[in-house]
């Protein structure tokens, strides 16, 4: 058995639903709904099954931009998203339950960037990470990379996730080849826990805290 964790990245607000996320998101806005209702119920179903989910998180503050990333907004025209202690960084469709750990990312795209996410899942013994959240092709994408370089195995749900600047199918396509990520949706967890593709679909149910 795999000991698995669901990692659900930045299902906020900014992100998935209001103005911010309608100006930014490319693709049909009914596509981003979809698939932050499937994450969410991928959630209900991890903690049914007693695997863990870890949940990241963006703020945004212009206090924890680099100078590339002002400069990358000013270029832009784009406000800072998901400020602390707005609307627009709170969860969407999702709340962590009490005693799931949350990790903060400030103004960075990768969770182990930020103290504690490598820490937890590596004192947990973790060895699988299935992601869910938004968007594939940045924070999900940067997160699984580092992921894979540093050992873990990869399974994306293909279905509670898609991408901001690419084509979804071209996002899963790259991660699967690159990282050799499997791919499959929130409604066959089964499948979530056998990175291996050896027929073991059971996950591991981690110790508690």
């Amino acid at each position: 058995m795999t000991p698995t964790a669901l990692i659900v990245v930045d299902s906020q607000n900014d992100f998935c639903t209001g103005p911010v996320a309608a100006a930014r998101y490319r693709q049909d806005p009914a596509r981003l709904d979809a698939v932050t209702t499937n994450a969410a119920r991928a959630v209900d179903l991890a903690r049914d099954r007693g695997i863990e989910v870890v949940f990241v998180r963006f703020v945004g503050d212009v206090e924890h931009q680099g100078p590339s990333w002002r400069r990358r907004n000013e270029r832009n025209g784009w406000a800072p998203t998901c400020r602390e202690g707005t609307w627009g960084a709170q969860f969407h469709k999702v709340a962590p339950a009490p005693g799931e750990f949350v990790v903060t990312k400030k103004a960075c795209f990768d969770a182990f960037l930020t103290a504690g996410f490598e820490e937890h899942l590596l004192r947990r013994g973790i060895e699988h990470l299935v992601f869910a959240g938004v968007y594939a092709d940045v924070c999900l994408d940067s997160t699984a990379r580092t992921a894979f370089q540093k050992g873990w195995h990869i399974t994306l749900l293909v279905d509670c996730t898609t991408s901001l600047l690419q084509r979804d199918e071209d996002t899963v396509r790259f991660m699967a080849e690159l990282y050799g990520a499997r791919t499959t949706t929130h409604d066959h967890p089964d499948t979530w826990c056998d990175p291996l593709g050896r027929g073991d679909d059971r996950c591991s149910v981690t110790a508690s805290n």
